[in-house]
């Protein structure tokens, strides 16, 4: 049964891939999906990308286990500051603003808007660095499901994952992906649920197992009784970081802005805010809550010896098969999903924005396709290659480097992008700063961690902490920097001033 239900799932990804390779002829078909993309394939394809199985096996368990129950509030951080007001904020103007530039990729993005193609490479550099072992950090957490389920290797699940995924986005480009994710989320949506009250179920329900964590004490952690059952938890402080680095870093991670590029009308724009945001509270919101609950399996779990990533496993390996067949395609679902974004990402930000500018510059759009096609392959050949190394070897760096990855492209690119939607002030230099300073903070973070203040020796608050510098850096730096060129700068805002009739019910008129 359990195999049959995979099967089957492979399939309809695989034959949608197919179905949609008509969509993906030239480079603003296999990359925006034509700009045509609808309120519910956006929103969903947003969701998925944002939640992989390292929210759901690694974040929701380690940060369950240090804050319980409290730790729910990075899952409604990532509802409200994630996708609520990154699709407020971001929505309108990334859309009207990367199409009037011509803009496929982020680093276009900025290329365009500041008439500068070092930026461009500038930050097509970064990305590809730090996008590499984000994607491949995707494949943990997923061997401990699947050898619960059906004691098949790491390696097996890696190249599985790994050859599917490539066969539908090669296929169909963004819009094979945008549809998949619409599967794959409704899997997701309907998976947390369920397994949230099968495994709440299994300790006698919500108020007997809430009741449970009540009396839990851990004095290593804090002696307070009932801490892990308390509303902050027992470090209110570091939980307010991972607020701020899981929600707020979507509003500077290319693979999620990318999707305000190619959402279809302000309609879209209106339903997709609160369709991501629905999805983003029920997913993220039922895997932390869920990870809360982890300690009233202490005495199954072992975390010194086995780490935060056997937590949630532990938890759920009680379920029936016909529950962990369906937490296995829910792991699968949001760990493919996101991968296949990212290597979008990758892949066309390597081909437009490098490859293009520097190498090729007569590349049409039919070799630009085939370009992206060809990187889609090898980037997903590199991440799977890098989750199997870390696997099969002690090779700590790439588990460090991937902790790190999510600071250093949202802190480069957070301030930056928003305040160019926004300000006529914004200068290159601001943003070369910005890209330097969040890249070098995240990799001395690796080498030099134990000589960093205290609160800074955690990646997870030292990536907060660079965007929240960022934020403060762009606008500093653009005050004491020679003003951009004037006629730049008005034509790129000029798409914000095109008058546009709409009908009655969208406004009211004199």
């Amino acid at each position: 049964m359990k195999l049959l239900l995979l099967i089957i799932y492979f399939a309809v990804l695989i034959g949608i891939g197919l179905y949609c390779r008509k969509h993906a002829t030239d480079v603003n078909g296999f990359v925006l999906g034509g700009r045509s993309v609808g309120p519910w394939l956006t929103a969903f394809a947003y969701g998925t990308s944002y939640f992989s199985a390292v929210v759901f096996v690694g974040y929701a368990g380690q940060f369950g286990w240090r804050y319980g129950i409290a730790a729910t509030w990075a899952g409604i951080g990532n509802a409200i500051i994630g996708s609520l007001l990154a699709w407020v904020v971001l929505g309108r103007r990334t859309r009207i603003m990367s199409q009037h530039l011509d803009s496929a990729t982020m680093p276009q993005f900025f290329g365009e808007r500041f008439g500068s193609q070092p930026l461009k490479i500038g930050a097509s550099v970064i990305i590809f660095i730090f996008l590499i072992p984000y994607t491949a950090s995707l494949y943990n957490g997923l061997s401990r499901l699947f050898g619960m389920a059906f004691n098949i290797d790491y390696s097996v699940c890696i190249i599985l994952m790994a050859v599917l995924t490539a066969i539908y986005v090669i296929a169909g480009g963004y819009m094979a992906t945008a549809i998949n994710d619409f599967i794959q989320g409704i899997i997701m949506l309907f998976g947390i649920v369920t397994i949230i009250a099968a495994v709440l179920n299994s300790k006698g329900g919500f108020m007997t197992a809430l009741d449970g964590l009540a009396k839990v004490t851990d004095e290593t952690v804090a002696a307070t009784p009932g801490i892990f059952a308390s509303f902050f938890g027992p470090d209110p402080l570091n939980l307010m970081f991972v607020v701020i680095l899981t929600s707020l870093g979507t509003w500077g991670l290319p693979q999620m802005v990318q999707k305000f590029y190619a959402i279809k009308n302000e309609e879209a724009i209106k339903k997709g805010t609160i369709i991501s945001t629905m999805f983003a509270l029920v997913v993220a919101g039922g895997c932390y809550f869920l990870g809360g609950f982890g300690r009233l399996f202490s005495d199954q779990i072992d975390v010194a010896a086995n780490g935060y990533d056997s937590i949630i496993p532990t938890m759920l390996s009680g379920l029936s098969p016909i529950l962990i067949s369906l937490v296995v395609i829910l792991v699968l679902s949001a760990s493919m999903s996101t991968l296949s974004s990212l290597v979008m990402a990758s892949s066309s930000t390597l081909t437009i924005d490098f490859l293009k500018e520097l190498v090729f510059k007569k590349m049409d759009d039919k070799k630009q396709v085939f370009t992206m096609r060809v990187l889609v392959v090898v980037f997903i050949i590199i991440s799977s290659v890098l989750a199997l190394v870390q696997y099969k070897s002690s090779v700590t760096f790439i588990a460090q480097l991937m902790g790190v990855s999510w600071g250093a492209l949202a802190g480069s690119f957070l301030a930056p992008f928003m305040y160019a939607l926004y300000s006529k002030r914004v200068t290159k230099a601001a943003c070369w700063v910005s890209f330097i300073f969040s890249s070098v903070l995240m990799v001395a973070n690796i080498f030099f961690r134990p000589s960093f203040p205290e609160i800074m020796q955690s990646p997870i608050n030292c990536g907060a902490i660079a965007m929240l510098a960022g934020l403060i850096i762009v606008p500093i730096v653009s005050m004491v920097t020679p003003k951009p060129d004037k006629r730049l700068v008005d034509n790129a805002f000029a798409c914000y001033e095109e008058k546009t009739e709409v009908a009655r019910k969208t406004a009211l008129g004199k």
